[in-house]
C-alpha cells in the first residue's frame, strides 16, 4: 500500500524550494504544498508548533506538515522568536540589526521547528527542531529571503543570505529537516 502524500502547508514558495532541495530526490515520501490561511498562534515555540499543525491536519484531512521559524536575540532574552515574521514586516533586516544598537550581546539563535502530523485523529503529533547559533550584523547580500542578510552564523564570515546553496547544509532548517529524515529512514 502507498502511503499517502504529505501536505506541507506554506504560502512561502522559497521555503519549499529549500525543503525539497535539503529532503532531496531520496526522501521515501511524496511532499506537495498547500497554501493555507493558518491561525497565527501565541507562545511558546513547540505551542505554536502543535497548535498550527493540529488546525491544519483538520483542514487537510490527511498527513500534514507545518513549519515554524524563529530568530532569537539574546539581548532581547529570546525575542523577537516566534513573532520574527511580524518585526521584519514592520522593520525589515535593517531594522532587526538596529534593535540590538543598545546592547552589547549581537549573538541570537536561528530556529525552525517542524511538527508533523501522521494524518489520521488522535496521531501523535511529533517535532523536529533545529538550532544555528550567530549573530546579527548589518544585512549583507540578497534581500530576497526573510532576515537571512542580518544572521552570520557562528563560524562563519558571510550571511546567510550571502551562501546561496550553502546555506542549505549548515543552517536551522537543515537541522530540523535532518531529523526528520531520519524519522522516516527507520
Amino acid at each position: 500500500m502507498t502511503s499517502k502524500p504529505i501536505t506541507f502547508v506554506t504560502g512561502n514558495s522559497k521555503k519549499l524550494e529549500e525543503l525539497l532541495a535539503i529532503l532531496g530526490p531520496n526522501f521515501p515520501r511524496n511532499i506537495q504544498s498547500k497554501k493555507l490561511d493558518l491561525a497565527e498562534f501565541q507562545g511558546e515555540i513547540e505551542d505554536i508548533c502543535r497548535k498550527k499543525v493540529t488546525f491544519a491536519h483538520k483542514l487537510v484531512q490527511g498527513p500534514v506538515l507545518v513549519e515554524d521559524t524563529c530568530l532569537c536575540f539574546n539581548a532581547l532574552q529570546g525575542l523577537p522568536g516566534p513573532y520574527i515574521k511580524w518585526f521584519l514586516e514592520k522593520l525589515g533586516p535593517e531594522g532587526l540589526n538596529k534593535m540590538l544598537v543598545g546592547f552589547e550581546d549581537k549573538t541570537a539563535q536561528a530556529v525552525c521547528t517542524f511538527a508533523y502530523h501522521p494524518g489520521t485523529d488522535g496521531d501523535d503529533i511529533i517535532l523536529f527542531q533545529g538550532r544555528t547559533d550567530g549573530e546579527i550584523v548589518s544585512p549583507r547580500g540578497p534581500i530576497d529571503f526573510g532576515w537571512d542578510p542580518c544572521f552570520l552564523p557562528k563560524g562563519y564570515n558571510v550571511t546567510y543570505a550571502e551562501m546561496g546553496k550553502e546555506k542549505n547544509k549548515i543552517s536551522h532548517r537543515f537541522r530540523a529537516l535532518e531529523l526528520l529524515k531520519r524519522h522516516f529512514d527507520s
